[in-house]
């Protein structure tokens, strides 16, 4: 039976469905409330995965209709062979998204989105974990280009992968349509991927200017992302900004903030290396000037709260946090909101 007669059937026997929706279903569903959401890291290889529930169930009173899970790629190692060569090892330091994704969703009945990066998969593989995603229920994800390793200094696609997340982006969207990479398959069946995108109110730090950013993100857009989530900023008027230029450029797929609460005094140098932001002055120098980390996560916390308070005045439609693998200061921010 078709997804949209399933749906029918459950209205018409008086059934409302409120899981395993697409992420801009949930939107529509909310009817201009403002939305929570978050998203988690993969634990690290060999941790046990009640340590990720732990982080999760006390953000579950708010009610997520989504939450994110992120991935992150191999890493290349040299290690010195006693004859003093060297070899070059494949790490990789946390497993994959699609059995977490899964894990989580028949924890806590939420639908999940996983990540999808270009960067260490072939067009092949991510067929495959597509066809996987879309054989365990999961019609949502988020696709990005993904960092370069660290060992490589700038990013390199995999030889038979997509450079970019639009090519990424319009592999997804043509499974959505049954186009299968091997053309002479008789008989395919399309997904039904909800597809998701990153946007960068401060712009992404390898475009050359606002204009160009802008433009490659209406082709992702354009190839058939549905909704975009903003890079972590903390000055609400770079996101107004950056919104304003986006509907003028004539995107109208809903818009998603991104946002973090400051929690330690590292994080003023940390995350504008790390993430390409700007960290406005009065957070910057309150936290410079706090004692330790306790009153700096206080801080930051307090300011995460007041940018929500904006945010959600002015009418968007999610509020998602970042929460780096640490829930409590979301929580907190979380509880003085919804």
């Amino acid at each position: 039976m078709r997804r949209e007669a399933c749906l029918l059937l459950l209205r018409l026997t008086g059934y409302e469905l409120v899981l395993y929706m697409k992420v801009t279903e949930h939107l529509t569903r909310a009817n201009g409330k403002t939305l929570f959401s978050f998203e988690v890291l993969p634990p690290k290889k060999g941790e046990n995965i009640k340590n990720l529930f732990s982080n999760i169930e006390p953000l579950m009173e708010f009610n997520p209709p989504f939450i994110d899970v992120t991935y992150h790629r191999e890493e290349y190692v040299y290690r010195q062979h006693p004859n003093g060569f060297l070899e070059k090892k494949t790490v990789r330091k946390r497993p994959g998204t699609v059995g977490i994704c899964a894990a989580i969703k028949n924890r806590f009945d939420v639908d999940t989105v996983p990540h999808l990066i270009c960067g260490g998969f072939s067009k092949e593989e991510t067929e495959n974990a597509l066809i996987d995603l879309h054989f365990l229920g999961i019609d949502n994800v988020l696709a990005l280009r993904g960092d370069p390793i660290k060992s490589e200094g700038h990013f390199k696609p995999d030889p038979d992968g997509h450079a970019y997340a639009a090519d990424l982006i319009g592999q997804v969207a043509n499974l959505n349509k049954g186009e299968y990479l091997d053309e002479e398959q008789d008989e395919t069946w399309a997904t039904n991927f909800c597809i998701g995108t990153a946007g960068y109110p401060e712009k992404h730090f390898e475009s050359p200017n606002y204009g160009a950013d802008l433009r490659y993100l209406k082709h992702k857009v354009d190839r058939g992302a549905e909704y975009i989530v903003t890079q972590m900023f903390f000055d609400n008027e770079q996101f107004f900004n950056f919104e304003k230029r986006c509907r003028e450029a004539g995107i109208t797929v809903p818009i998603i903030p991104g946002l973090k609460p400051l929690t330690t005094k590292s994080q003023l140098t940390m995350l504008p290396r790390s993430f390409y932001l700007n960290i406005p002055e009065e957070l910057a120098d309150a936290v410079h000037l706090a004692p330790d980390n306790p009153a700096a996560r206080e801080i930051g916390i307090e300011w995460c709260i007041n940018q929500s308070k904006e945010l959600m005045a002015h009418g968007v439609p999610c509020l998602h946090y970042y929460s780096m693998g640490k829930s409590e200061s979301i929580r907190r921010v979380a509880a003085a909101l919804f």
